[in-house]
């Protein structure tokens, strides 16, 4: 999601169904009190799950 990814590239990516990675998203929402996938991202980058400038692993 950091990279702009929808639902179907995180899928392909994650080798899982368009389905879970919805699912995924939406519960990690929940989790971390997200409005949208805009703020989950900040709060990714702000626990530092995600560090700028440095691409996720592959």
């Amino acid at each position: 999601m950091a990279e702009g990814f929808g639902n179907a590239e995180i899928a392909e990516h994650l080798q899982i169904s368009v389905l879970t990675a919805k699912t995924h998203v939406n519960r990690a929402m929940t989790k971390f009190g997200a409005r949208d996938r805009a703020q989950l991202v900040v709060v990714a980058y702000e626990c530092g799950l995600v560090v700028p400038g440095r691409r996720p692993v592959r």
